[in-house]
This record gives structure tokens, C-alpha cells and sequence, in this order.
């Protein structure tokens, strides 16, 4: 194909065919249909992988391809993806010649650093399939120069206006003799002529400088206002003598009553040649801000990646014994999000992320009941027994395919209605794209290399310069670095090493689609990976506190889990950090007495986990609450509540804040009350007291609330706007090209084009093999490019044999090429018979 000189989508030399596929020879393409015939198996898949829409769905041909290549809605998504260099290269040739030859595109784009970056440009412009022909006919696809050419309605950001052909179009024929007589040339038989003379006068730079040496004072400042954009001025009604010489002469031309238009040819000559004032052919440097060790930046990473897991269980441990209610609207109200910053110890902004990403992990969900709430999953209990590793991992997974926008939370929407936590409207289409760009602009510096995060956001819009309004960029950069820190994917703004992995490796400056993230086949591996580097930089959970004598505790690191759970219940914790500080309260130990522990077993423990001997003070707190611990019984009637000490009894009788409790007294030392037992017990609390719940036996019970699990919930999905770019992996990119290479052969003049053995035909009875197992032989045979035969019902009831190549199985549909029917198709998975792999015998 034509790559002389110039690179592939993903920055690979071309010029001659790949593995297979390519038509060989040197026939010029006539159609970008043509060009795509001749290009490899490999530059096929790379654009398929630059523009995912385009296997939405997946087209008979190549010339169904090509011809939806060039359909406007993907034209526009293609441009957006476009650097600013390659869309300035674009927007270049949208306003030169057609067919360009390169040497006229380098004229519009001169210096040495365009020279250097025009091959790249052109090859990410051939491989999104914006441009074909040879260097000597380069062409736009015509969407892409419709587009791209400036129009009044939609001016370009090269500044240029219409051509002098178009912008004299409507003269009358006498008008165009008179510009010819006052340009100095000789009249000519009708205006269109006329117009080409001009064209052919103001395209010679030569003459060109002559015309304008006789303009004038002030003519040629009013020209130099309008050369670089934008091309329209107005004029009085009774023009000056310098604007009345530039109009005589068509340099400028008369657009509208009252404005006049700088012609295309006139600016281009005032400019030097140059289609933009500020060509930007070099991506911003990324500015270092500081350069740190990468081991104190990975355990900067590693100790927030513990930060993160604790933020997530101590959410859904409050969580799951009293979860917030749902919205009507949907999401978590203003009031819950503060109550769970309060839990967090967070601001609201931070505790809106860790809420948002449990979410989007599948770790937290609304339970669908009639009072519906927010509760953990079962899937948070299988997260919890994970490693930390693994747990960690698995969250900074979910963060990077999530479009999810945390730091939206607090704003309003469109309508002017406020955006909830959990609720909808918190989709950002570009946001998973943007994050991974992030990211890989980390991964290029070298390790422990913390960025000015003003070089990053001028980096991606230079990237992404159509993407996304600039506020929305920025808003987006700004929040996935400080998500990145706070989840430890970085680590005092350097990328982690133990992140690269999830990353694909470093990234290549001048990847058009860094973005894409991995090939699902490799997820697994790059998550193993991560996990195991993180592994070796986590400190070892530890067995042991520090007692001390304000009633505290100190963590110095991370707890074993059983004696995390335990401190959680026995302890308040005061501060978190590179240490944990507990304290010790009455509440907090009457906390233990009603989870079951006794005193005996608190002191025991405290014994056993510290490395400090046990202060007296807390000996004394755990004996003093223990003492009074349990005094009162509340048991069922609506419930009771005895005591030994009749005097407490009197004494909660003649107490007038008992008296929403309907206390009566039945014995002694026996009280009942038309509450339920656990009502109460926490209205007695309120009261100072300290009551314990007891069996039908009289044994002391803990009515500690169950923890409370959602049904199986699946996670959300990601909604990203470009279409099924996380699906493309190499095995499905592989059988979508051979599905449009035979397809092509098929279809008329195929065979002229390019000879292909045909697949023998079916032979022996329809395959019938259960449901489970025709999807695997479906899907194996599409990951490895294998052939099927598959028995198909017809509308008729028939069953009939075919041969397939499958590409895509989802959504209880196979797709690909039928090489009985000879050509593309979709069939529903329950109108299938089985499927067996071609040339295998019949079972």
C-alpha cells in the first residue's frame, strides 16, 4: 500500500504488506475501498482497534468498510481521537488541492519539526482511515474534507476563508472583467475564466508582491488584520480609497451587505504559505515537579493501598448493619453522604470516591427491598477473605474501567437537579480513557518521577484536543491524579511500580490510542503480576498493640484481620496513618460486653496482644463497666427488664425520661414495657444506663444486629462512548478481518481481485450438541479462528448445515462469516442446533 514515507496508525514504518491479506503491486487505489484491499491483516485490526464503531455491526466487505469509514457520525468520532498535530496535518489538507501532493502539504506546514512530524501525522491519519492514496494524490475522505474545510457557519482553526472561486462566485460577468482591468489583465471571454485568471495571479508569489507594492497606505494593514482569522471584516457602506483598491482587485471580496471576506489564496500568500500561525507538530514536555526514590513513591503507594482497603471495609461494615436508604431518585442522600464522612473520618468529596468505587467494585449495592437501602454484597464477603493484595488489585481494576465521576457528586446536571452519590448522571463516556492517558503519561517518566500536573493537562490537550471541552479535561485530569494518590496507584505522584503491569508497560509517547487499556486474555496475567509486586512492598500484618496509660492503643502497622475485627469492636478509633490510634471508652468496652466477651476474656486478650503491660487505668475501666454491665435484664414480653437491686428499679421508675418507655411493675424486681427488647435496650442506653439482653434461660445474649447482604449483584457497567473499545481483543480483531477478507472474495469480482481456495462444504449430519456446549465451541472457534459447523433452524422449521467463521458470540447471538451462504451473518443462539469444529467427524 502507499506508505512511503510514512508511518502506520501505531507508529510502524509501512510501504510493503504484512503477513497476509495485502494485494501485492503498485496499481494506483482508485477508491479508499481499493487502498483497504491492499493493506495487511495487521493494519486492518489496527484500525479496527483505532475506530471500535465501525465492527458495530460487523460489515460484509471491505467496501461496506470503507464506505462506513466515511459516514459522518464515525467521521466525527475518528476526528476526535486525532492529536493536535495530526488534525492540524488534516485541516491542512482539507483547504489545499485534491489530490495533494505531499511537497504542497509540506509547504503548508514548513519548519523542520513539522518535517519530522508529517510522517507520523499522515500515517495516523491513514490508519484511522481519514486519508488514502499515494504521496503524489494524497486525499481526505470526502466526509472528513467536508468537515474540515471552513465554511461561515463553521471557520476552521486555521483562520482561512473560502477560496476566491467560491467567494466570487456570484459576480456578474461585467463585475469580473472590471477586477481584471484593474488587476492589470487581460479580459477574458466570461467570468469563470476571469476568476481562474485571478486564481492564477494571486497563487504566483511573484507577481503576487508586485500587485501589492502599488497598494495603498493602509491597504495592507487592512488585510493584516484579517489574515489570520478570522477571514470576514466589515465596511462602511462608502469605502475608503484603500478598501475601494483591495475590492476593485478581488482581494478582498464582498460577502455580505456591509462585510467583506479575505480570499483563501490571498491570505495563504500573506502568511508565507502557512496554514496555521502555530503549528504544534511536538507534544508538551511533561515538567517534572519533583524526583523522589522509587521505593520511598512505592511505599508512599503501598501504605495509601491499605488506607484504601480500611476506608472500603469500615464503609461497609457501617453499612451493613445500618445502611442509608435509597432515594426515590436514586443514589445517597446529601445527609448520608455527611454521615458517611463522619464515619470515614473524610471530607465529603473523598468519602463520595470510596463510596462510588465500592460501587463500581460490586462490593456495595441497594438490596431491592420495599424500604429499599445500600448494603454489602455477598461478593464483598469473597473480597474480604482475598489477600490484600488481591483486594487491592481488584479494586484499582474497577477504578479503571469505571466512567463513573465521583467528583460530580454535589454538582447538578443539565436540569439543574443536584447529582447524588449512587445516583444517576454520574456517567463521563471519556472518563476511563482519560484516566488510562493519565496514567500512561506517569509510565513514560522514569520511575519515581512526579509530574507538574499543569504539564499533564496541556499534554492531553494536545492529545485530545476534541474530545472533551477544556474545563471537562481538566476537571477530569485534576480528578483521576488525586483518586490515582489517594488509591495508591501513585505514590507521592509518581506511578507505583507495582501498577505498571495493569498498564500494558510504559507508554510510547506517540500512541494516537493509549487509552485502550489490555486485551481481556492478558487481565488476568497483569493482575497476578501487580498483585505479587505489591505483595513484596506491604508491610507483614502484625499481631500485636501498644498499650498506653491514656487508655490508647497504638497500631504501629497493619493488624491481622482477627485482631482488627476485635479492636474495631473494643476500641474507637482515634486517628489513622502510617499508625492506628484506638481508644479505649466505657461505651467502647460496653460494646465487647455486648458482643459476648466477658471481662475476664477482655483482659486476657489485652494481655496476649500487647507488647506493653496493661495500664492500670483501662484494667480498671474494663472491671468498672463489666461491673455494672448487665445489671438490668431485658428479655421478651412485648419485654421485660428485672434487676436484683429493687432500688435501680424504683429509681428508673421515678426517672421522667422513662416515661416514653411505659414502664409497670409486675414483681419486685421485674419490670415490663410494651417495647420490643432491642427498642429497649438502646432507649435505656440513651438513658446512662447499661443493660444486657439475656435468654429464656437467663443467659446473657448479644442482640447485636445480623450483618445485612444484598441479593447476588452484578457490578455496573462502564459506559464509555466509544463503542466496544474494551472488547477489542487480538483474537476477535483477528476473525472480524478474515470475516471481511472473505467476504470480499465473496462478494462480485471478488475472485478477480484476489483467488481463495473456498471451504469445503459441510458433510454429515446437522451437529446437535447441548446449549453450554455450543457457546464454547462458539467462542473457542472465535478466539482461535477456527471453522464450525453449525445446525441452524430456519423459519420453515428446517434444520440446515453451515459453515462459520465465528467472530463475536454475546448477547445470545453468534456473528460471522458464512462461507455456506457466503456472507455475513447473525444467528440467535437458541435457533441453533450444536456446533462442532469443520473437518471433525461427526460424533
Amino acid at each position: 500500500m502507499w506508505m512511503t514515507g510514512e508511518t502506520s496508525a501505531n507508529g510502524e514504518r509501512g510501504g510493503q504488506n504484512g503477513r497476509t491479506g495485502g494485494t501485492t503491486g503498485t496499481k494506483t487505489p482508485r477508491t479508499l475501498a481499493d487502498e483497504l484491499r491492499t493493506r495487511s491483516d495487521e493494519q486492518l485490526a489496527d484500525l479496527l482497534r483505532a475506530r471500535a464503531d465501525l465492527l458495530s455491526p460487523l460489515p460484509s466487505d471491505l467496501s461496506q468498510l470503507a464506505t462506513r469509514a466515511a459516514a459522518r457520525t464515525s467521521v466525527l468520532r475518528a476526528l476526535e481521537r486525532l492529536d493536535v498535530f495530526s488534525l492540524q496535518t488534516a485541516e491542512a489538507l482539507a483547504i489545499a488541492p485534491q489530490p495533494c501532493p505531499l511537497p504542497v502539504l509540506a509547504s503548508l506546514l514548513p519548519g523542520e519539526d513539522c518535517a519530522r512530524g508529517l510522517p507520523r501525522a499522515l500515517g495516523v491519519l491513514r490508519g484511522h482511515a481519514l486519508l488514502w492514496g499515494p504521496p503524489e494524490a494524497l486525499r481526505l475522505v470526502r466526509t472528513a474534507q467536508e468537515l474540515l474545510t471552513p465554511t461561515p457557519e463553521r471557520p476552521s482553526p486555521t483562520g482561512l476563508g473560502p477560496t476566491l472561486a467560491e467567494a466570487a462566485g456570484r459576480l456578474s460577468p461585467s463585475r469580473a472583467q472590471q477586477l481584471l482591468a484593474a488587476a492589470g489583465l487581460p479580459a477574458t471571454a466570461d467570468a469563470v475564466s476571469a476568476i481562474a485568471t485571478l486564481t492564477e495571479l494571486f497563487t504566483d508569489p511573484d507577481r503576487m508582491d508586485a500587485l501589492l507594492d502599488g497598494a495603498p497606505d493602509r491597504a495592507r494593514a487592512a488585510l493584516d488584520r484579517l489574515v489570520w482569522g478570522p477571514p470576514y471584516g466589515t465596511v462602511p457602506a462608502d469605502p475608503g480609497p484603500h478598501l475601494r483598491w483591495l475590492l476593485d482587485r478581488g482581494l478582498l471580496v464582498p460577502h455580505t451587505p456591509g462585510t467583506v471576506v479575505l480570499p483563501r489564496e490571498v491570505a495563504l500568500h500573506l502568511r508565507g504559505g502557512r496554514a496555521h500561525r502555530e503549528p504544534r507538530p511536538l507534544p508538551p514536555e511533561l515538567t517534572p515537579r519533583a524526583t523522589h526514590s522509587p521505593a520511598s513513591a512505592d511505599a508512599a503507594a503501598a501504605g495509601a493501598a491499605l488506607a484504601a482497603l480500611q476506608a472500603v471495609e469500615t464503609l461497609a461494615a457501617a453499612w451493613e448493619t445500618d445502611g442509608p436508604p435509597v432515594l426515590r431518585s436514586g443514589g445517597l442522600s446529601a445527609r448520608e453522604l455527611k454521615r458517611a464522612a463522619v464515619t470515614l473520618d473524610l471530607p465529603e468529596p473523598e468519602a463520595a470516591f470510596w463510596i462510588e468505587l465500592a460501587y463500581v467494585a460490586g462490593l456495595i449495592a441497594a438490596d431491592g427491598e420495599a424500604d429499599e437501602r445500600y448494603a454489602p454484597t455477598p461478593a464483598y464477603d469473597e473480597w474480604l477473605a482475598l489477600p490484600p493484595q488481591r483486594r487491592w488489585a481488584q479494586l484499582v481494576t474497577a477504578w479503571l474501567a469505571a466512567t463513573r465521576v465521583p467528583g460530580l457528586v454535589g454538582g447538578r446536571d443539565a436540569k439543574g437537579k443536584p447529582l447524588a452519590a449512587l445516583g444517576p448522571g454520574l456517567d463521563r463516556g471519556p472518563a476511563a480513557e482519560l484516566r488510562r492517558r493519565v496514567l500512561g503519561l506517569l509510565a513514560s517518566l522514569p520511575p519515581g518521577t512526579e509530574p507538574e500536573h499543569a504539564a499533564v493537562e496541556e499534554r492531553l490537550a494536545w492529545e485530545l484536543p476534541r474530545r472533551l471541552p477544556a474545563e471537562a479535561r481538566s476537571r477530569l485530569t485534576a480528578d483521576a491524579l488525586a483518586e490515582a494518590e489517594r488509591l495508591g496507584v501513585t505514590g507521592r505522584g509518581a506511578l507505583a511500580s507495582f501498577v505498571r503491569p495493569l498498564l500494558g508497560g510504559a507508554r510510547p509517547d506517540s500512541a494516537p490510542d493509549a487509552g485502550d487499556g489490555l486485551p481481556p486474555d492478558d487481565v488476568g496475567t497483569a493482575v497476578d503480576r501487580a498483585a505479587g509486586l505489591l505483595a513484596e512492598v506491604l508491610p507483614e500484618p502484625l499481631d500485636h498493640v501498644l498499650l498506653q496509660a491514656d487508655l490508647t492503643a497504638v497500631a504501629p502497622g497493619p493488624l491481622r484481620r482477627d485482631l482488627a475485627r476485635v479492636m474495631a469492636v473494643a476500641a474507637d478509633v482515634e486517628s489513622t496513618g502510617g499508625a492506628t490510634v484506638y481508644r479505649f471508652t466505657s461505651g467502647s468496652v460496653r460494646r465487647a460486653l455486648d458482643a459476648g466477651w466477658t471481662a475476664a476474656e477482655l483482659h486476657r486478650f489485652l494481655a496476649e496482644h500487647s507488647r506493653t503491660p496493661v495500664p492500670q487505668p483501662l484494667a480498671y475501666l474494663v472491671d468498672d463497666v463489666a461491673r455494672r454491665h448487665g445489671q438490668l435484664r431485658v428479655g421478651a414480653a412485648g419485654s421485660y427488664l428485672r434487676c436484683e437491686d429493687e432500688a435501680q428499679l424504683t429509681e428508673l421508675l421515678a426517672d421522667r425520661r422513662a416515661a416514653p418507655l411505659k414502664l409497670r411493675r409486675i414483681a419486685p424486681t421485674v419490670l415490663v414495657s410494651p417495647l420490643a427488647p432491642g427498642t429497649l435496650l438502646e432507649r435505656l442506653r440513651g438513658l446512662g444506663f447499661a443493660p444486657a439482653a439475656e435468654a429464656e434461660d437467663g443467659a446473657v445474649v448479644s442482640v447485636r444486629a445480623q450483618p445485612r447482604r444484598t441479593p447476588p449483584r452484578t457490578p455496573p457497567v462502564p459506559a464509555p462512548d466509544s463503542y466496544g473499545a474494551e472488547r477489542l481483543d487480538p483474537p476477535l480483531l483477528a476473525a472480524a478481518v478474515r470475516a471481511l477478507r472473505a467476504g470480499d472474495r465473496a462478494a462480485p469480482g471478488g475472485g478477480a481481485r484476489q483467488a481463495a481456495a473456498r471451504v469445503p462444504p459441510p458433510e454429515g449430519p446437522v451437529p446437535r450438541t447441548p446449549p453450554d456446549e455450543t457457546v464454547a465451541v462458539l467462542r473457542a472457534a472465535a478466539r482461535e479462528g477456527a471453522l464450525v459447523r453449525v445446525g441452524h433452524v430456519d423459519a420453515d422449521g428446517t434444520a440446515r448445515h453451515h459453515v462459520l467463521a465465528p467472530v463475536t458470540v454475546e448477547g445470545g447471538f453468534v456473528t460471522g462469516f458464512d462461507h455456506t451462504a457466503q456472507e455475513v451473518r447473525t444467528y440467535p443462539l437458541h435457533r441453533l442446533t450444536g456446533a462442532a469444529r469443520h473437518g471433525e467427524p461427526p460424533a
